[in-house]
């Protein structure tokens, strides 16, 4: 990778470090939850997947059965999760979303947009066109690499993507 390359991905990383500092400094619901990073994570799990079993818990947070049925059985306390059987197999108990928890992971997203918001409204036309065709293309990248990573004939080549013109 030539020497301007890595200094603007260094650049560009420095700079979004930077945003997530200042995001971190307004008062989102993610920093003034009780939520420990594990149980975070599992609700955000839940909020993608729909429901999931502890089997699938354990995996995705790369701990034990027994650490996720204590961070569920506090979840399920607090009212951000419950458990019910999993109706394809009876042996199977699933774990998903209440209204309250999809309340939870709501508000931490509508917090990040809402300050991202306010950001670009003071942005120009042109500038948010740019900022517009750069996370269109940041995200097409994003979803190549997934699709590579999970597609039936496993990662591809690793090299530069070639850059949309269009």
């Amino acid at each position: 990778m030539s020497n301007e390359r890595e200094d603007l991905i260094r650049r560009i990383t420095e700079t979004q470090r930077g945003l997530a500092r200042l995001f971190a400094q307004h008062r989102s619901p993610l920093f003034s939850s009780n939520l420990t990073m594990r149980q975070l994570k599992v609700i955000m799990i839940l909020s993608m997947n729909g429901s999931a079993s502890g089997q699938d818990l354990a995996h995705n947070l790369g701990v034990g059965l027994g650490t996720v049925t204590g961070i569920v059985d506090r979840l399920v306390a607090q009212g951000l999760v419950s458990r019910h059987e999993d109706p394809h197999d009876r042996r199977v108990r699933r774990v998903e979303l209440t209204p309250a928890g999809a309340s939870v992971i709501e508000e931490i997203n509508n917090a990040g947009i809402q300050q991202y918001r306010r950001i670009m409204e003071h942005l120009d036309t042109e500038t948010l066109r740019t900022l517009d065709h750069v996370t269109r293309t940041i995200r097409d990248v994003a979803d190549k690499l997934a699709s590579d990573k999970t597609g039936p004939d496993g990662p591809a080549v690793s090299g530069e993507l070639a850059p949309d013109n269009g």
